[in-house]
Formats: C-alpha cells, structure tokens, sequence
C-alpha cells in the first residue's frame, strides 16, 4: 500500500438547494477527498489549515475513520474558510453566495516529514502556487493528481501552466476543459491537455459521468442513476478521493487499473450527493459500497453479438 498526500480545504459549507438548506456544516475539499478515500483504506494525511473556531469533533472523526491529520495546521486566533451556496432546480448550476478565505489566504502547506515520500498526491483544488509549494516537497511521487478550476484559470493562468507541466493525472469538468484548451470536442481538448504536461486526463460530467484519456486510448465511466441527488457539493471532490484512494491502495498505476479505480470514484460520488455534504460519507459501510460497485457493475457489462 502506498501513501496519499491530500492537499485542500478543510471547510464550513452552507448550502442551499431545492430540498433545503443548512446552517455551517463540515465542507471542503481535502475533507471529502479524505472520507473517500478512507474507504479504500488508503494511509492517507490530510495537508490543510483550520481556524481556532474548527469543532474539536469534526477532527476527531476524521482522525477515526484513519485520516492522519498531522498536516491539518490549526491556527486557534483564525477563523475557518467558509463557503456559501444555492443550487439551481436543475442541480447542475449554482450561484456561490459567500467565500470567506479567512485562515486560508496565508496558508503555506507542510507536508509531514514521514508522508513527503509519499507515492501518490492529490493537489486538491486551491492556488496553484500553494499547489506547487507541495509538488516541491515531495521526493519522488509516482503521481501527482491536480484538481482546479475556473477561477484559477481566469486568474492566474500562467501559474496554473506550469504547475500542469508538474502533474501525471488532471481532473476538471467539461466546461473547464473547453476553456483551458479553446476546443469544444472533449477528444481535442483531451489531446490538447495531454500536450500541457499531464499522461491522463479526466473530464468529469457530473450526472453523465467520467471519461478518462491516455494517448489515442479513451474509458467513459457512466455516472449511477439515482432515485435522488440532494446535495451535489463535493461530488467532484469525493470522486477524485475514491480515485487517488484506489490506487494507493493497489499501487498500481497503471491505465488499465485507473479504469477500475474511476469505477470506484463514480461510485463513492454516488453516495455523496444524498445528504447534505459529508453526512453520507461519513455513516458509509462497507457493505454499501460494495453493493453499489455490484449494482454498478450490472449496469455496465453486457454482451453484445457482433454480426
């Protein structure tokens, strides 16, 4: 089994969608990628900054579910990033009403001395520079997985570009891809990322899915159809926690095996969007997952006669 680093928010999130809405509940990034993979059973540490505001419980239960926290800085005069949002009825769009940096605006990440030799690492999204910061202290990853978005791309593109240079896997939505590459097809842009840096590209879709790129070779992973999507927040992030805790895991990092470990991602992001944010992943069993990965896998395989 190999180590993960996961680097990104550890949050409060107040989300609003058509089913409801909530007071500050635990949210961001590291925090579902980190509840992800867990499940995967990954030696994982979490590399985040908290305020002096963060519940005592909330660590305790990541620290529970065997998510080494000796990266999470605590900054007791701080205050917790915190953001704010309300879906649309379509659940695809949403408009963010609050962000509060707050401790996050001067966080500089330490990667704990026993996890910088780490195999895997997921540059969950952030900064590119705080991004590149933890590329830099590592020794020598087998790979290096980079989630980002929009924002940084309208802001601060040239950082962005050197720290895709740096990285094995990028993980971004469709809309996203169209705008870093210029290119509407998903096959171009794909390639054209491919050129940036990155051996794999995965385009995420939401509702429809995944697709994974590596040279002319393309695997699409259908996202579950489900009774009801409560909550999206942090689909996207517990995605890429069941992918990079997968393959720390297996240590396999191979094409072949990253198809298994999207399978594993799409399905964890299944739970997800159930609750309103971490409440699933955090009451997830085992025996659910795997019942969910045999669901998913019936609803994938099929013979088809070639005549």
């Amino acid at each position: 089994m190999s180590k993960l680093v996961i680097v990104g928010t550890v949050a409060f999130d107040a989300i609003e969608t058509p089913f409801g809405k909530t007071d500050k509940i635990l949210g961001g990034a590291a925090t579902y990628i980190g509840l992800a993979a867990a499940q995967c059973d990954a030696d994982s540490v979490i590399v985040s900054v908290v305020g002096g505001d963060f519940p005592q419980e909330y660590i305790d239960m990541l620290e529970s579910k065997g998510i080494n926290i000796s990266g999470l800085e605590v900054v007791p005069e701080g205050k917790t990033f915190f953001w704010s949002g309300k879906y649309h009825n379509d659940m695809n769009s949403r408009d963010t009403l609050a962000t509060e940096l707050n401790v996050l605006e001067s966080f500089s990440p330490v990667v704990p001395e026993a996890y910088k030799n780490a195999e895997v690492v997921m540059l969950g999204n952030l900064h590119p520079a705080v991004q590149l910061g933890v590329i830099e202290q590592m020794l020598d990853p087998k790979l290096i997985v980079l989630d980002t978005m929009n924002f940084w791309m309208d802001n601060t593109l040239k950082e962005l570009l050197h720290v895709i240079t740096k990285v094995d896997v990028i993980a971004i939505n469709d809309e996203e891809a169209r705008q870093l590459t210029g290119e509407y097809s998903l096959v171009t842009a794909a390639r054209k990322i491919m050129t940036m840096g990155p051996d794999y590209v995965i385009i995420k879709k939401g509702e429809h899915g995944a697709l994974l790129f590596h040279n002319d070779e393309v695997f699409y992973a259908p996202a579950l159809p489900l009774e009801e999507v409560f909550d999206p927040t942090g689909a996207g992030d517990t995605f890429a926690g069941g992918f990079t805790g997968y393959l720390a895991k297996t240590g396999d990092y191979s094409f072949k095996n990253m198809k298994n470990a999207i399978i594993y991602g799409a399905v964890l992001a299944s739970f997800c969007v159930e609750r309103f944010g971490t409440e699933r992943l955090q009451g997830l069993s085992r025996k659910e997952v795997y019942q969910r990965l045999k669901t998913f896998q019936n609803l994938t395989q099929f013979d088809i006669e070639l005549t």
